[in-house]
């Protein structure tokens, strides 16, 4: 791995366990996030190292996605910084594309990342005034821990999938799966499946399984935002970022709700309630993303997809909602969520909280957090840059007198001998 200065190297029992010094920044993650911060790092200037617990980048996307998906934001709203998309590529990109431009977007900024090195544990060690990482490679039975100055968390929002326990699940007897797993409607043609969950992932979903001719059940236990993705031919998201420039927060929101009814109507009729606080804030203050609907809607209306209230319990083929009403299903899609893993991992306690999201991109110690803003790729854009900013100021100022690092970086590394 380029810019690594291996300290020891010995065997013990089944696992060989290895030291590694990192000359710069270490990048957990090798996502849109990461791939952001190290590109800006590279501009920089300044050395960095990647690790990814999968065998490619931006596994989320390449694994855990179904095979319709789309950008819901238009793609201007989507680059990662010093690159755009191509030319050719539609206002709101393919899975498929978008997996493609971040390929390229590695290639050009000379990413390569350590692949299948799952992280143990990370915590500073206020002697040496260094970052100690912990990994494991199963495939090559190695133990690794990395020493660093600058640690980035960039494993995102979405690093694990929630299940939730639903009275009787276990007992239900069909195919369970998280949306995580979803790939297609085809293989539950003619199937009648319970769709868990009302959120974009859901409604998606939904529209899928009523596309391969199944007959889905969506639960919508809580109120939701639905906007229509575009309106007048204008992207919704694009005319909110407009108009949050001239107007408070408060009547860009109430303007939205108007021009959502006059394009989509009255939906409580459909069983889809809105929350009494405003999309835009809503997801300022709780993080839960408004849907953007892409023709779940039409679905609804026809009678494609038919929306449910809350589950009570599951039993033998069969689910009964907390009206009472009882469906039979033959299988259940979870479009539960996810959530962030670095509570797992992470040995902090400052500046992230217990839910695993920080107070901001830059905490204490040289620990920096990107792509946990909840403003989706803009938000982690702006992340990356700043980061790389303020790491490359210092790596500047050290850099200017090469003695003086150079004696200082003996010194903790003569500190590290005792660990």
């Amino acid at each position: 791995m380029e810019n690594l200065l291996r300290l020891v190297d010995q065997d013990q029992g089944v696992f060989q366990r290895k030291w590694t010094l990192v000359n710069g920044p270490l990048i957990v993650g090798a996502g849109p996030s990461g791939l952001a911060t190290a590109a800006c790092l590279r501009e920089q200037g300044v050395p960095f190292a990647v690790l990814e617990r999968a065998e490619c980048i931006a596994s989320l996307w390449q694994k855990r996605t179904y095979d319709r998906l789309k950008l819901h934001l238009p793609k201007q709203f989507c680059q990662l910084p010093k690159l755009s998309f191509p030319e050719d590529f539609p206002e709101y990109p393919t899975k498929r594309q978008f997996i493609e431009y971040l390929e390229s977007y590695a290639e050009r900024f000379d990413i390569n990342p350590k692949f299948n090195e799952c992280v143990q544990s990370a915590r500073y060690d206020e002697t040496s005034g260094f970052w100690r990482v912990k990994t494991l490679s199963v495939a090559n039975k190695t133990e690794f821990e990395y020493v660093c100055r600058w640690l980035v968390v960039a494993t995102g929002e979405n690093a694990e999938c929630v299940v939730p326990d639903i009275e009787g699940l276990a007992d239900f007897g069909g195919e369970v799966i998280h949306a995580c797993e979803y790939k297609s409607g085809e293989k539950f043609k003619g199937q009648k499946v319970l769709v868990v969950g009302c959120g974009n992932s859901g409604m998606e979903v939904s529209l899928d399984l009523a596309n391969h001719d199944a007959s889905p059940s969506m639960v919508a236990r809580s109120s939701v935002h639905v906007l229509p993705r575009e309106v007048f031919g204008k992207s919704t998201f694009e005319l909110a970022v407009l108009m949050m420039k001239w107007l408070p927060l408060w009547l860009v929101d109430k303007l939205l709700l108007i021009l959502a009814w006059l394009v989509l109507g009255n939906l409580e009729k459909y069983g889809l309630k809105r929350p009494s606080m405003g999309p835009l804030e809503l997801k300022n203050s709780k993080g839960k993303t408004p849907v953007l609907d892409i023709g779940a809607l039409e679905k609804i209306k026809s009678g494609d997809v038919q929306v449910v209230p809350g589950i009570k319990r599951f039993s033998r083929g069969q689910v009964e909602l907390v009206n009472g009403q009882k469906l039979d299903i033959d299988s259940v899609v979870l479009a539960t969520g996810y959530r962030s893993n670095v509570p797992c991992w992470l040995q902090e306690s400052e500046f992230f909280t217990k839910n695993g999201f920080p107070k901001g991109w830059k905490g204490k110690s040289g620990l920096y957090a990107v792509g946990f803003t909840r403003r989706g790729l803009s938000g982690a854009s702006s992340d990356a840059t700043k980061i790389a900013q303020d790491i490359g100021n210092f790596w500047k100022q050290e850099t200017k007198k090469p003695k003086k690092r150079s004696m200082a970086c003996h010194r903790r590394c003569i500190s590290l001998s005792h660990f």
